[in-house]
Parts: C-alpha cells; structure tokens; sequence
C-alpha cells in the first residue's frame, strides 16, 4: 500500500436512531441518507485498487456503493468494539460514563472489550492494511479506528473519550503518516493509560 483512503461507514439505521451497535450478529444496514453518503465518498476519493472494511454490514454496504468496481475483502480485527451491556443502548445512556471513568484495561461490563484489547485487535488490522500489495487502498471501518488514527496523527495517543467522526468522510494518507500513526498506537497499548 501506498495511499491509503480511511473512512468511517456512512450513517446507518441504528446511527439516525443515536442507538450502539457492537454485535456483529445484528445485521444493520444502511440509511437513504446514509447509502448518497457513500455513493458521494466513492465519487470525491476517487479510483481504489482495492477496499477493505468490516465484516459489518454497514461497513460492506458503504464499500460497495462507494466503489462498486473494486475488489473488496474483510478485515475482521477492525470489527466494531463490543460493547457489552451497553449494547443497542444510546451512547448517554451509561456508555459515555463508563468510558469516562473507567481505564483502558477495564472489561466492559457484561461481557465487551476493554479499550486496550479492542486496540490491539485494531493494530493487527491496521497492520494488515499496510501489507497490502496494491498502490490505493480505501479502508472503510468504525468512528474509532478513524478517530484513534486522527489523535495518532497529531501525535496523541488514544484517549478515553474518543471525537467525533462524520460518516463517510475520507482521510487520504501516504503509507509512511499511516504507518507513524500505527507505531504511536502501538507504543500506547504497550503500556495502555490514558493521558
């Protein structure tokens, strides 16, 4: 790889509805505003060799209608986090408490991810991305993964309350900033703390 497109997945039904979805069995699919997202993020990043996503449907939904031409294949170490008992839950309805109070290594309760384990899932997905043979590649995941790159790249590590990420909105990358972003993320889930 030698470019790299990064984007989150366009707006989904659970997204317009403010509700978490972390389960992979739980087919969600995209919004009518959701599918002109992608169909536009195809259109303004332009050609691909090849693209990635999740193996979430929204993730494959917007790969499809962004660059119907391209191959397309799953990376499943960038699956959504598992949220636990905050599963089909709103984000204000505990989950944003628990990710302020909580550190990194703590499970989510009733059965998800820490924050650390889900970003060492994360490297290893990310690092398969950089193992790409083909020159352009688009990368379509979750708010997180754009979001801890984005913080990477300003030369942060990942933090406990992670910004914003609008649907469907490229982040075009050389392999070199991609790969620095990865080391930052890396050299934090060493010694996982919030700063």
């Amino acid at each position: 790889m030698r470019r790299l497109i990064l984007a989150r997945h366009a707006e989904s039904v659970l997204n317009a509805a403010g509700v978490l979805n972390g389960d992979l069995a739980i087919d969600v699919r995209l919004s009518e505003r959701g599918r002109e997202q992608a169909q536009a993020l195809g259109r303004d990043a332009g050609r691909v060799d090849v693209v990635l996503h999740t193996e979430f449907a929204r993730t494959r939904e917007t790969a499809a209608l962004a660059w119907p031409d391209a191959p397309r294949a799953a990376v499943g170490d960038l699956n959504e986090i598992s949220f636990g008992r905050f599963e089909g839950t709103a984000w204000g309805d505990g989950y944003d408490a628990w990710c302020r109070t909580s550190g990194p290594l703590d499970a989510c309760p009733g059965g998800g991810e820490s924050r650390a384990d889900a970003v060492r899932r994360y490297l290893r997905g990310y690092r398969a991305v950089l193992d790409r043979p083909e020159e352009t590649v688009a990368l379509v995941a979750h708010g997180a993964h754009v979001a801890y790159v984005m913080l990477a790249l300003q030369g942060q590590p990942p933090a406990p309350v992670l910004p914003g990420t609008p649907p469907a909105v490229a982040v075009v990358l050389g392999r070199d900033r991609f790969a620095e972003a990865v080391d930052l993320i890396a050299a934090w889930a060493e010694e996982p703390a919030w700063p």
